[in-house]
């Protein structure tokens, strides 16, 4: 089992989606909320609350 690599959660086998970048970094997304706000919209997930990596003040 592999985490999402925005928000942090477990993705339980068969689930997800897997994307690889040109420089060949491999991305592992849960959900398409996940996928859109790294790939498309280029947020941080340190600055959302939901997110395992969140940071207070």
């Amino acid at each position: 089992m592999v985490s999402c690599s925005f928000c942090g959660k477990v993705i339980p086998k068969g689930t997800g989606k897997m994307f690889v970048k040109k420089d060949g970094k491999i991305l592992y997304f849960d959900s398409s909320k996940c996928e859109r706000n790294l790939l498309k919209l280029n947020r941080k997930p340190r600055n959302f609350k939901w997110t395992k990596s969140y940071e207070k003040g």
